[in-house]
């Protein structure tokens, strides 16, 4: 299938004012968090034979991104979130049959997480694909931490059997009475920031209006829900990286952290 990796970035975060331009230290260096991104998504577009794009409505973060040189696509300040951006790129560079959508914010997306969305893209009956990974003890400790402490972090997702989801939160679900407890079995997923959509799903998407669940979330997924599409949640592994996205200032470290973590298993 012919695939193009977009990777939304802009500037005027209410969170994190800036963000893709925050620099980020690993063992090769300080890089922004956009630059990072933006290698993520050339190592996943080289094992799929992708092409990627960084889009943004921001000249400064534009002229980053090409002086690394990285590719760029200027979409409208009008976009609401990153699939609308994508829906913008896909309509301006022509005919793909998946377009993936990159989080600027999630450098630490593995490669194969974005193999395992093509390839159930490539299976058919979804329209809308994205990875989710089951938390180990640290990964769901942080998600409960960030809510005890008031922070927007990491989304949480529920789904049926056979993949289909039924909800995504900036809350941990599901709820447990012992959601507290160390020893806490109730399984939870980490929603990965990472989407592959079909063409005609996503030309239809900025024609939608916002609904209150994706209002009150501000979960830009939440509006096929509620539209009644079907969101494919694919279980992706870790395999013993770790990951988590840069919602706050707070979460540099935590990533800087774990860039060195995962390149010690290269």
């Amino acid at each position: 299938m012919k695939t193009l990796i977009v990777i939304p970035a802009r500037y005027a975060s209410s969170r994190f004012p800036a963000k893709p331009l925050a620099q980020i230290t690993g063992p090769d260096g300080a890089k922004t968090l956009v630059q990072r991104a933006w290698a993520a998504g050339m190592a996943a577009g080289q094992m799929i034979g992708a092409q990627v794009v960084v889009a943004t409505d921001d000249a400064r973060i534009a002229a980053h991104v090409q002086g690394f040189g990285g590719a760029v696509v200027m979409t409208s300040a009008q976009a609401q979130n990153g699939t609308e951006r994508c829906a913008e790129v896909a309509a301006a560079m022509g005919d793909f049959d998946v377009i993936v959508n990159l989080q600027g914010d999630a450098p630490l997306t593995p490669p194969w997480f974005t193999l395992d969305l093509v390839a159930a893209m490539a299976q058919g009956g979804c329209d809308v694909a994205t990875p989710v990974l089951c938390c180990d003890g640290a990964m769901r400790a942080a998600l409960i931490a960030d809510r005890a402490a008031g922070r927007v972090g990491g989304t949480t997702a529920v789904f049926a059997a056979d993949g289909a989801a039924l909800y995504f939160s900036k809350e941990v679900i599901p709820f447990c009475a012992q959601n507290f407890a160390p020893a806490d079995p109730t399984p939870v997923f980490h929603h990965v920031g990472l989407y592959a959509y079909r063409a005609g799903a996503l030309r239809d998407y900025p024609r939608w209006p916002i609904g209150p669940l994706e209002a009150r979330e501000g979960l830009e997924q939440l509006r096929f829900l509620e539209q009644g599409r079907r969101v494919h949640c694919v279980q992706v592994q870790a395999r013993a990286h770790q990951f988590w996205e840069v919602n706050n200032p707070e979460d540099i470290p935590i990533v800087e952290a774990m860039i060195a973590h995962n390149a010690g298993l290269a």
